[in-house]
């Protein structure tokens, strides 16, 4: 275990976890790790292996040979990568061959910033600091089609609003709020407000 500042940032897609996440990273100088990249690298990987990703055999494998670099992928931040991620997660033996790689991740010298599903409670249980981010799936299916579509993705806001329940649907199971985390509703909050909501909590701490 490091003695560092580990800092866990939770929440549903599309919460604003990750915005925030990089700005406590860039405050507190710490390397931050988006969780969620390993879930959808490992479902590209079985997207480019043809794998049907409700194969939990196959999705188990693939993470059991995960490789830091396959982190660098950049259609990590598509759409499609998005909704193999919650496919995949929602597979056992697929978050127990991640778990290592995360928490090796949190608990390095100084400590670190993640952002996920169950930072807090299963990978940093022992975070100093542990922020629960929320906000309405409405505002975060805006959030979402504003982002996708100034990258140049055809998608329509109703459709992702659809996606984003189904996802929320599929996390439920390993989206447990930490009972000491700080919740933080962003829906009516800009990136500045909810900046300076998650710092005071964590300086709090």
């Amino acid at each position: 275990m490091s003695g560092g500042l580990i800092i866990a940032v939770d929440g549903p897609a599309a919460s604003g976890k990750g915005t925030l996440a990089k700005r406590l990273s860039a405050h507190f100088g710490l390397p931050a790790l988006d969780t969620g990249l390993l879930y959808r690298a490992v479902g590209q990987k079985m997207r480019d292996g043809g794998h049907d990703l409700d194969d939990a055999e196959a999705a188990a494998a693939i993470a059991r040979r995960f490789e830091a670099r396959w982190l660098e992928d950049e259609r990590l931040r598509e759409r499609a990568a998005g909704e193999a991620a919650s496919r995949v997660a929602k597979v056992i033996p697929v978050r127990e061959a991640l778990r290592q790689f995360q928490q090796d991740f949190a608990h390095q010298p100084g400590g670190a910033v993640l952002d996920g599903r169950d930072i807090g409670t299963v990978i940093a249980p022992d975070a100093a600091a542990k922020l629960w981010i929320d906000a309405d799936v409405a505002v975060r299916a805006n959030r979402r089609f504003r982002e996708l579509s100034g990258r140049g993705e055809a998608v329509t806001e109703a459709d992702i609003l659809a996606d984003l329940v189904a996802r929320d649907a599929r996390d439920a199971p390993n989206m447990v709020v930490a009972a000491d985390a700080v919740r933080i509703d962003t829906s009516a909050l800009g990136v500045e407000e909810a900046f300076a909501a998650a710092l005071a909590a964590v300086l709090a701490r």
